[in-house]
């Protein structure tokens, strides 16, 4: 299993993030908030965790997403 990871960075909006955490990672309101705030905080938030296909296609489309809207977002993995 892998963990998402979302970094923080100075210009992606705080609203985009929980957009993406709803939107990619089907994440309620409140639980995006929550990861949010850790990524604007502590500088990274785990998103989720899955099997590394899952969670490679999840980078993938936070990427498009992201280059889509013209964010800096950053997305990687880490084994769980």
């Amino acid at each position: 299993m892998w963990r998402v990871i979302l970094h923080n960075d100075d210009y992606t909006t705080q609203d985009f993030v929980v957009w993406v955490l709803k939107s990619v990672f089907r994440k309620p309101e409140d639980e995006a908030v929550r990861i949010m705030i850790d990524v604007h905080r502590r500088g990274k938030g785990v998103a989720g965790v899955y099997p590394f296909d899952v969670a490679d296609t999840k980078i993938a489309q936070v990427k498009e997403l992201a280059e889509r809207n013209e964010f800096p977002l950053l997305c990687s993995l880490e084994p769980e």
